[in-house]
């Protein structure tokens, strides 16, 4: 079952859990570009959820041309007014990935805030807003703009997944991370996942790309085992090129040399 953090992947997770439908809609990318950006709906429509990456997201610009001094967050707030268009009741938004640093000024404007200086010229978008960064970015703009609620995402997401249910009778949970540290117990979705396991009393078995300081950390959340890839006899490149193949392959490996007892 997809889970998520509230980062990528947030939609599909959201909309594979409630069996939603996805819509499309051009916007503005984070230096003016058209992309075309995903959302979705689910709740018989009544919700909607979007992602800040696929319209203002990091992983839009390559990497010569990254600079949060000239990016915005303006189509993010076209894909918000997309979704308010189908008539929804609720929005949840996943805002990490974020290529920008304007506070959500951009996506204020989209909706139409007016931003004026200190003379009352209009700021242009992607212009530099004191303080955006130290006062929370994107986060900070949706509850100035539009009164949001921040909560942390993987809670949200597993447990809209329905993942207590799933894990009645299982025997063993795979979850994984690209790279785990100690961040993967805090807020991040493997941690989360780890946690109901515990409580369910199922062992957990996490892959990973590679280990970082800090890794120990997630055994006091249920972790059972951690396996890197290149533990599995994976090499990087193997891992990057052929993704679902090598984790397969590393899952089967590992439950081969591991015995878990419930």
């Amino acid at each position: 079952m997809p889970v998520a953090d509230g980062g990528d992947g947030t939609t599909e997770a959201l909309v594979a859990a409630n069996r939603g439908e996805y819509r499309t809609t051009e916007v503005e990318g984070p230096l003016g570009d058209p992309v075309t950006a995903r959302y979705g709906l689910i709740d018989s429509r009544r919700t909607a959820i979007v992602e800040l990456a696929v319209a203002s997201g990091l992983t839009l610009i390559p990497a010569e041309r990254r600079d949060p001094r000239k990016t915005s967050t303006y189509g993010f707030g076209q894909l918000l007014a997309a979704a308010c268009r189908e008539g929804v009741s609720t929005i949840i938004a996943g805002i990490g990935g974020s290529a920008t640093n304007d506070g959500g000024a951009g996506m204020g404007q989209a909706l139409g805030y007016r931003l004026l200086d200190a003379h009352g010229n209009e700021l242009e978008r992607g212009a530099e807003v004191p303080g955006a960064g130290a006062a929370g970015g994107t986060g900070a703009g949706l509850i100035a703009f539009l009164d949001a609620r921040l909560v942390p995402g993987a809670p949200l997401v597993v447990e809209a997944a329905g993942l207590d249910a799933k894990l009645l009778g299982a025997d063993l949970v795979i979850t994984g991370e690209g790279r785990v540290d100690a961040q993967t117990a805090y807020g991040k979705a493997p941690g989360e996942v780890a946690k109901h396991a515990h409580k369910a009393g199922v062992p957990v078995l996490l892959l990973a790309g590679s280990k970082g300081p800090g890794w120990e950390a997630l055994e006091k959340l249920g972790v059972t085992s951690v396996v890197t890839m290149t533990e599995e006899g994976i090499d990087q490149r193997e891992a990057l090129n052929e993704p679902e193949r090598m984790l397969t392959r590393a899952a089967v490996v590992a439950c081969r040399r591991h015995e878990w007892a419930r």
